[in-house]
């Protein structure tokens, strides 16, 4: 059953008007590659400053900072797993990153929030598998809680916005 409060889009999310946007960051919430080294770039010097005062953010967990010179109010950096075969609580720990972001998200009061693929690129999780989570999640969010009002999986591939589109269409 679709959810119009949850949408997929193909674009670049440090361009994106929205609240949040989600990093898919490390643990040391510095500027890494992918996604995490656009939105560094973007934010400017003054996000990569927060984080150095920040520290670390254990896998699973999820940081809230300022957007500085992104069109979105704020960035939730939350850490993804790596992959390893998906028997060292990868899933788990992947469906935490989604309700975490959505806890802080709700926690400051935001009405749009706009995730990237959490996990897929350099950290090898299966796109399939991380997608079927991150749909799932945000569904679970929407139906018990009213904040955020709009969930955004924001994807940089035609393949990945294919594959997210699918999921939320077949109710994953």
């Amino acid at each position: 059953m679709p959810n119009a409060r949850i949408s997929v889009i193909r674009d670049d999310i440090t361009r994106l008007d929205v609240d949040a946007i989600v990093n898919a960051a490390n643990e040391s919430l510095l500027a890494g590659g992918g996604v995490c080294g656009a939105i560094h770039r973007a934010a400017g010097p003054e996000l990569e400053a927060e984080c150095r005062r920040i520290g670390h953010c254990p896998t699973g967990e999820a940081r809230i900072t300022a957007g500085y010179r992104l069109p979105a109010r704020h960035v939730i950096h939350a850490v993804g797993p790596v992959w390893q075969g998906g028997q060292h609580g990868e899933p788990e720990r992947l469906a935490a990153c989604y309700r975490n972001s959505l806890v802080l998200a709700q926690q400051h009061g935001l009405a749009s929030i706009a995730f990237p693929a959490i996990s897929t690129g350099i950290f090898g999780y299966p796109l399939e598998a991380a997608t079927a989570i991150a749909v799932t999640e945000a569904r679970r969010w929407t139906e018990a809680q009213s904040k955020p009002e709009r969930i955004v999986f924001c994807c940089f591939s035609d393949r990945d916005a294919a594959v997210y589109s699918a999921a939320l269409a077949a109710g994953s």
